[in-house]
């Protein structure tokens, strides 16, 4: 027992300037969750920002966890919504074994940040479509492969403007369940949800114009799944979608 808690890290106190495996001098803290956490890290031979994920060894137990995610983003690697997998490494932390997943650094910043910047904390409706039609099309690689992201939310997606739209990615992706139409039909609603959101939820839903509506479906799953059963269905929906005149 004494030797299971031994193994029980809940945060690292890395610091910058701290360099990681002889290779990556640590720059910031990107994040933390319930596995672990995202450092941004500068290569020392080149100069080139990646991003570090440290498990937590409890949560990653055998390195079950960080294989997982390592073969997925391969697996995923032609999907341009997903960050780019590198490489990984262990180092000793107290004493413990540690491995860290290093990936492509991606610039941004998570959609629930990017929201609380706007005007009343929402997106217009025709941004919020551009971003709808960002994240369904980067999904729609995805389910072609038969492959789920199964944690869609504002916290796990790093979003940016790009013209007049916008560049997105996304981080984390739920582990251990194979995938099924299910997964993927969870996805499309995740989608619609935070186009839901975006536009100011429930409290602005009543006063929102029919396209909105005709994409969100008052949120009911079965109405969104007759009309979007995959994130491909929702692209060609926005790209074809009647406006009213008004």
């Amino acid at each position: 027992m004494a030797a299971q808690r031994r193994f029980v890290i809940d945060t690292f106190d890395f610091e910058e300037g701290d360099v990681l495996a002889g290779k990556y001098e640590v720059v910031s803290s990107l994040g933390s969750g319930w596995e672990g956490e995202v450092l941004l890290v500068c290569e020392l031979n080149t100069g080139i920002e990646r991003a570090a994920k440290f498990f937590f060894p409890q949560r990653n137990p055998s390195n079950r966890t960080l294989a997982y995610y390592a073969k997925k983003l391969h697996r995923l690697r032609h999907c341009p919504i997903l960050i780019q997998y590198h490489t990984q490494e262990t180092i000793s932390y107290r004493g413990i074994p540690v491995t860290f997943l290093v990936s492509e650094y991606v610039e941004g910043e998570l959609l629930s940040e990017f929201l609380k910047r706007q005007p009343g904390q929402r997106l217009d409706p025709f941004q919020a479509m551009h971003l709808l039609h960002a994240l369904a099309n980067g999904m729609e690689s995805i389910h072609h492969l038969r492959e789920y992201h199964g944690d869609l939310h504002t916290e796990n997606i790093i979003v940016k403007r790009a013209g007049v739209g916008f560049d997105v990615k996304l981080v984390d992706l739920y582990r251990w369940r194979a995938p099924t139409r299910q997964n993927i039909q969870d996805d499309v609603c995740d989608l619609v949800r935070i186009f839901y959101d975006a536009v100011g939820g429930k409290e602005r839903y009543s006063r929102q114009p029919p396209e909105v509506k005709r994409i969100c479906c008052g949120l009911k799953r079965s109405l969104i799944l007759k009309k979007f059963s995959t994130a491909g269905q929702l692209r060609q929906w926005l790209e074809t979608m009647p406006w009213e005149s008004r």
